[in-house]
């Protein structure tokens, strides 16, 4: 174990020297420093978009199996955490849709085109809620449009990132940010009434 350790990987080197030494040696240490380093957080996207334990245990066992299984075609072009979630995502997406929970992400761009100019919805209308409101605000709206302000105001996301998760132009991505901040605006004044 100590040898393998030292000829394969060892908890202080970063993603792409892991990545690098498992592509060499194949030691099932490099995989499990990885699925120790990001088991948690794949748990923790699975459970916040399948709202089930026990389908979030199995869905992450899956995700590590794929990326596994998928090791050796990542190319390095983004963060190699960037790319596990993008597998996350994905996974959750494909058994939201089996299970007819969920329209397409960016589906109702067909029905309600962008505008020509995308007017910024403020900020400050989410981060003003009380954590309780603003949890009840998300369990209302769309899939899709949790995820995406999630992924903002949550994870921090640049909206050129989450443009490249989804293989959406930036604009697309502003529009579709825009209407999921009306929405949880228009369902916070629904459910709390008008602040101010």
């Amino acid at each position: 174990m100590t040898r393998a350790r030292f000829q394969g990987c060892q908890p202080e080197m970063d993603d792409n020297e892991i990545i690098k030494a498992y592509r060499e040696k194949r030691h099932g240490t490099c995989f499990r420093l990885l699925h120790d380093r990001y088991a948690g957080k794949i748990y923790g996207k699975a459970l916040t978009m399948l709202k089930a334990e026990a389908q979030a245990k199995d869905a992450t066992q899956e995700i590590f199996t794929k990326i596994f299984l998928s090791l050796g075609k990542f190319e390095g072009q983004s963060k190699f955490s960037t790319w596990v979630y993008s597998v996350t995502y994905n996974y959750c997406i494909d058994l939201i849709r089996k299970e007819k929970r969920s329209r397409d992400l960016f589906a109702d761009e067909v029905e309600n085109p962008p505008d020509r100019e995308i007017e910024e919805v403020d900020d400050g209308t989410l981060t003003t809620m009380k954590v309780n409101e603003l949890r009840q605000v998300l369990r209302t709206i769309s899939e899709a449009d949790r995820t995406l302000l999630l992924l903002k105001y949550k994870d921090g996301m640049k909206i050129r990132d989450i443009a490249k998760l989804f293989n959406k132009n930036e604009s697309a991505v502003k529009m579709q940010l825009k209407r999921a901040k009306e929405k949880a605006k228009r369902k916070h004044e629904e459910l709390y009434g008008k602040k101010g």
